[in-house]
């Protein structure tokens, strides 16, 4: 069972997305005047998104080229920080042997995931509903400062700076709206040798990317109201499909009931520092 399957695409929204491209000599000044409009909407589609502070979504994570995709539908929220509440592939996540039903949910709020279960027979999970996870247990202290730093889905967009091209891939239909499609990717060299942010943000991205495996590409439709329709972001042989349904006016995400919820932070923490340890 492997539970970072449930998590993963949070990880990897707040990987940094900028983006660069070659053109000849000839066409660098239309090409730079169609990456600046480019930039300037995706700053648009940044702001927007952050003031309105959850959403509806749907996403897809697949791992590897023969991973089978993981899927969920529920809210995630950035308001006051990151949390979520989610149904997901039970069978995809690897969550079978302590979930009967087809179907998982998953909660994210204060630091910590919640994974609906069957009660189990004996051990920590014995006559429980719900176990619990330390964020930082699962993934590590500096990739839960990052998630809260970039609890906006598209925080990412805000690095566009540092990118000398973003291609406009032109309009299409996305869930059955007219949208602008915007593609682009970036590594560690290319947010360096950016003259538009400064240390700090260049130290901020770098962080996020080699969080998600160094180099990140990422497609996003926008619509006419500078919103994200679509985003699909491909790192570390990791790709991310996340379709926001509607914005804003979700429910409050709460924790479960700590009576009917069993703790398994300390073995998967130590599981994680074992498996480190062992690559060391």
């Amino acid at each position: 069972m492997k539970l970072k399957h449930t998590a993963v695409w949070v990880g990897c929204t707040a990987a940094a997305l900028v983006a660069t491209s070659a053109c000849s000599a000839e066409s660098a000044k239309v090409a730079a005047k169609s990456a600046d409009q480019a930039m300037a909407a995706l700053a648009r589609v940044s702001d927007r998104t952050q003031q309105l502070g959850s959403a509806e979504i749907r996403t897809t994570t697949t791992l590897g080229a023969a991973g089978k995709p993981v899927g969920m539908d529920g809210t995630y929220s950035w308001g006051d920080g990151p949390a979520m509440d989610v149904a997901m592939d039970t069978a995809a996540a690897r969550m079978s042997t302590l979930q009967d039903d087809p179907t998982t949910r998953v909660i994210m709020v204060d630091g910590a995931y919640y994974y609906g279960i069957d009660p189990q027979p004996r051990g920590p999970l014995k006559g429980k509903h719900w176990m619990r996870i330390d964020i930082s247990a699962l993934l590590g202290q500096a990739a839960v400062d990052n998630m809260t730093a970039n609890a906006d889905p598209t925080a990412s967009l805000r690095s566009m700076r540092a990118s000398t091209d973003v291609q406009d891939l032109g309009e299409e239909t996305v869930l059955g709206k007219k949208v602008t499609h915007y593609r682009g990717s970036v590594d560690e060299e290319q947010v360096n040798k950016s003259t538009r942010l400064s240390a700090a943000e260049k130290k901020a991205v770098i962080q996020s990317l080699r969080a998600g495996g160094s180099k990140l590409t990422c497609d996003i439709w926008v619509d006419g109201k500078d919103l994200p329709v679509r985003m699909k972001q491909s790192a570390a042989g990791m790709t991310v499909t996340m379709d926001f349904l509607k914005f804003g006016a979700t429910k409050p995400v709460t924790a479960p009931p700590a009576g009917d919820t069993g703790d398994l932070s300390e073995q998967v923490r130590k599981q994680r520092e074992a498996a480190q340890g062992t690559q060391g």
